[in-house]
This record gives structure tokens, sequence and C-alpha cells, in this order.
């Protein structure tokens, strides 16, 4: 028997064992089954056929998640989520809390970075889309830029520790620190490979033998009962290729303030990757190559305000960004200097309680390419 079919097996008895001990004392026992479903209509009037640019057309997006309490300090989660990537396990994990100030997370989970990631399942945002900074599938040029800086939701294998801490009635400091297997991608690679870190059939382990590290900070202020401000300080780094020489650092700050029924966010991103030189650098990369320049630099942002204007309708009004700074692949259709700016204007009709229709139109500003507007068209629902 191999050490997998091992490991399966003592994990499926100790959960068993777990189980059965629930089931003794199953008036202590508290369960919560929630979820969210939304079906998304993409087009591009601004390109006849725009397959080339985007997943467009019709996309939905599921998730489904089980919390059971099994005691006060004790208790699991598991998550299962569908999207174009199809079905996948975005959460399993086991939550030991000894105090407010200290809780164990062991398994797989979301490591904690950034504000959004706490609210990217589709009910829980306003938006059709997600911030460039997060966006996963459905931006624009995505096969050219390679997605974004950090595609939500990033789920990995793990140890967190967090806590939450009060001072006084009105200040809250919430912090996580975990070690992860960390993000993917080739020896030979320009960038990170998501499909690697995503994908079932390439294995969810580790693949270069060293963990990846990270964690988040924040601070929140009362100032009323009906106005707070937090503030997000996050980090990520390790190294991403199976030989463990091509390293990567992720660093952001978000800001979200409500002020009564006005909500504000905002987030800055920044990512670091190191590339692969290769034997004949001058045929591999667009630009001259620079030895002290392995690496390039993307980074972005988004800014965003939402309101309601009745019991029925809600607004909102998004502006983001995305950049790559540093020298590309001698196909790439990028330059050694390239952005991406949006301006996203749309509304949310409360038809009833837990649902919704998402309406939206976007403007995006390509600095290599031609102007697109794109108009989302969907349906959330959330139990």
């Amino acid at each position: 028997m191999n050490i997998t079919k091992r490991f399966i097996l003592v994990w499926t008895a100790l959960i068993a064992a777990v189980g059965l001990g629930a089931s003794a004392a199953a008036e202590e026992v508290e369960r919560n089954f929630a979820g969210s479903a939304q079906l998304d209509y993409l087009a591009v009037p601004s390109t006849i056929r725009a397959r080339g640019l985007t997943f467009d057309g019709f996309t939905t997006e599921l998730a489904l998640k089980l919390a059971v309490d099994f005691t006060e300090h004790f208790s699991a989660n598991i998550k299962v989520c569908y999207g174009c990537h199809g079905f996948e396990t975005a959460m399993a994990y086991v939550d030991l809390r000894v105090a407010d100030e200290l809780n164990f997370r062991v398994g797989r989970m979301n490591p904690a970075f950034g504000d959004f990631p706490l609210r990217h399942d589709p009910a829980n945002h306003r938006a059709n889309s997600k911030p460039l900074p997060y966006d996963m599938g459905r931006m624009l040029r995505r096969q050219e830029w390679n997605m974004s800086i950090l595609p939500a939701p990033y789920v990995d294998n793990g140890l967190e520790v967090n806590g939450t801490h009060w001072f006084g009635d009105d200040l809250q400091m919430d912090y996580a620190a975990y070690v992860v297997s960390g993000l993917k991608g080739s020896n030979d690679a320009f960038d990170l490979d998501y499909i690697q870190s995503r994908s079932g059939s390439l294995y969810y382990v580790d693949n270069n033998s060293e963990p990846a590290f990270g964690g988040r900070a924040a601070f929140t202020y009362n100032f009323t009962d009906y106005s707070n401000l937090t503030l997000g300080l996050s980090g990520m780094y390790g190294n991403y290729d199976p030989s463990g020489e091509l390293s990567y650092f992720i660093g952001g700050i978000d800001l979200y303030l409500r002020l009564d029924a006005l909500v504000l966010r905002g987030e800055y991103l920044l990512r670091r990757t190191e590339f692969a030189v290769g034997s004949e650098p001058e045929k591999r990369f667009r630009y001259e190559f620079d030895p002290e320049r392995n690496f390039f630099i993307k980074d972005g942002f988004y800014v965003e305000a939402e309101y309601p204007m009745a019991d029925w309708l809600e607004l909102f009004y998004r502006f983001d960004g995305m950049r790559r700074v540093g020298n590309v692949a001698i196909t790439s259709a990028l330059s050694s200097n390239s952005g991406i700016l949006r301006h996203t204007l749309g509304s949310n009709l409360v038809v009833t309680r837990g649902l919704r229709i998402k309406l939206s139109a976007e403007h995006w500003d390509f600095s290599d390419f031609d102007d697109e507007i794109a108009i989302h068209t969907g349906v959330v629902g959330n139990f």
C-alpha cells in the first residue's frame, strides 16, 4: 500500500472517530449549510467574436459550504465550488480554537490575503466580475496577461495560525500566519502557472519540497454602530518551480470604510516574480536581457463604492487597473511596460430576499491593444 493510500485511510479513520464522538454528543453539535450560485452572461459588443479575448457567454459560479461545530473549541469546514475550471474542493480543514487570540487551522484552505478573498463568492460582492488584481478567468486579454496578480480564490494545503484581539470596545486586531505548499510553475517558466496550482490531474501537492509562507494583519476601528474603518496588510513569499530557484513575493494593502449605508473599499497588490533565463536569453526575450533583472513586477489596484438607493436597488462603481513592468517572451504581445485601466458601473436589483439581478458595464483601456466594452447580465442567489 503506497503512502498516499495510507494517508487517506488514516484521515478517514480519524474523521470517522470524530463522527462517532460527535454522534454520542449530538446535542452539542451545530451544523450550518450555506451556498450561493451565479449565472452570468458576458458580451463584448466592441468585438464580434470575443472568444479569443476571454470566456464570454454564459458562466456559472457555485459555492456550497458545510460547517460543523463539534465543541466550543473544535470545528470543521468543507466547501465545494464550481466555475470555469469545473468542480474543486475550495475548503477541507479543521479548526482548533484555544482562545479568541489563538486558533490552529489545518487542511485545504484559503490562506489569508487581502480583503476581496474574504468575500469572493458571487453572492458576497455586487459586481458581476472580480477586481483586476484578483480576476481569475473572465478578464479580457487574460492569456496575454496570464490572468491577474493573485487569482481568487487562492486555495492551498497547509497550516494557518490566526486570531482576534480586542483593545477596549472599539479597536479590533485580526492576524493570520501560515505555511502552505505555494504557487506553482515550471523550471523554464516566464511566470506562475495557475493550472498547475489548481489541477487535480497534476496532484494537489508541493512541487519543490519547499513550503511558502505568508500572513495578514488587520485593524478595525468602530467609530459608531454604523461606521467603521479597517486597514489590512498582507504578504506571501515562496519558490514556484520544481528546482526551487525561482521566487515570488506578493504584498498588499487593503482599506475598508463604512459610513452608514455607504461602503468604500480599496486595495493595492504587487507581485515580484523571477523568471528562467535559459541558455540563450537573446533568443528567449524580446528586449536585451539584463542579468540583474531576471524578474518582472505586476501590480494593480481597485477602488469601489456601494450604495443602496432603495430596498430594491443597489448601485456600485469600481475603478481598477493593473500593470506589468519587465522583459517579456519574444512571442508575447505585451511590452516592457504594459497597463490596463477599467471603469465599471452597475446595479443590483433585489427580486426577493436572497435573489438579485446583477447588471454592469465595463470600459477597458489597454496600453497594447484596442479598447473594449464589456456588458454583464447575471442572476445570483444565496441560501
